[in-house]
């Protein structure tokens, strides 16, 4: 099924064509605005036989897709790791507001803290519950392979530069993908508000209804403990507190919304 989101233009059968305004694939409802309407009409994706503009049908999936893609970004990225492209990671957080989990794939130099941001390559739990892709091109309920191979073709500049070895991390991240995968994922999300760093990576379901997880303590990434050194804090404070400003503002912002 091709993604459809707010913009796609659709046909109804006793209304014509239109154009989505609000999209949810949770539920499997969407608003649209047909001709010259000033309202919208609200239409149910499994029963009211809405096409795409060039007639093909838009099928709704009655078992709605996890609300995370976290899971599914760690089925990738550990299939690309070996590829040989070890210098590909996923770095997850929660949103200030801690409604959503954010994810953020970065390559080259694994710099946690200033990872280079792609158009694409970012993303959060808000948007893929209204549209369960990813957002470079992928369509929804893509395997593991087909994403990979859908982001390569969507940026080949930076596939490339994840190509290279980083055994350390790709043996972590192995690890936490057998035991975490499918129904759990992972944070690095931590502000030294907090309190001291917890003494195992933070464990997250994907989905609801999953028991909590008991499986083994994971470690946190290669490296990761030496980045709260006193030093290295002040160094980084001053680098991400405009970051953090503007991140907070955008919640604030989908909140009114």
């Amino acid at each position: 099924m091709k993604p459809i989101a707010p913009g796609t233009v659709i046909f109804h059968r006793h209304r014509g064509y239109g154009v989505i305004t609000a999209v949810n694939l949770m539920t499997g409802w969407i608003s649209a605005r047909f001709g010259n309407e000033m309202r919208t009409l609200d239409l149910n994706l499994s029963t009211d036989e809405v096409q795409h503009a060039d007639g093909e049908p838009i099928l709704f999936r009655r078992t709605p897709p996890d609300p995370m893609p976290h899971a599914r970004l760690m089925a990738m990225v550990r299939e690309l790791h070996k590829a040989g492209y070890q210098r590909l990671y996923l770095y997850s957080w929660p949103k200030p507001s801690g409604l959503h989990w954010r994810w953020h794939l970065f390559t080259g130099p694994r710099n946690w803290m200033e990872r280079p941001w792609r158009e694409g390559w970012y993303g959060s739990g808000a948007e893929y519950n209204c549209n369960p892709v990813m957002g470079w091109g992928d369509a929804p309920g893509e395997t593991a392979a087909e994403l990979a191979s859908t982001l390569a073709q969507f940026d080949p500049t930076g596939m490339a530069q994840a190509l290279g070895r980083d055994e350390d991390h790709a043996a972590w991240f192995d690890k936490v993908c057998d035991a975490l995968l499918p129904d759990y994922t992972f944070s690095l999300g931590w502000d030294k508000q907090d309190g001291r760093i917890p003494d195992s990576l933070p464990v997250i379901p994907v989905r609801r209804g999953v028991p909590e997880y008991v499986g083994p303590a994971l470690p946190w990434p290669p490296g990761w403990a030496k980045l709260w050194g006193s030093a290295h804090l002040a160094s980084t404070t001053a680098t991400l507190l405009p970051q953090i400003k503007r991140s907070a503002a955008n919640d604030r912002s989908d909140a009114m919304r």
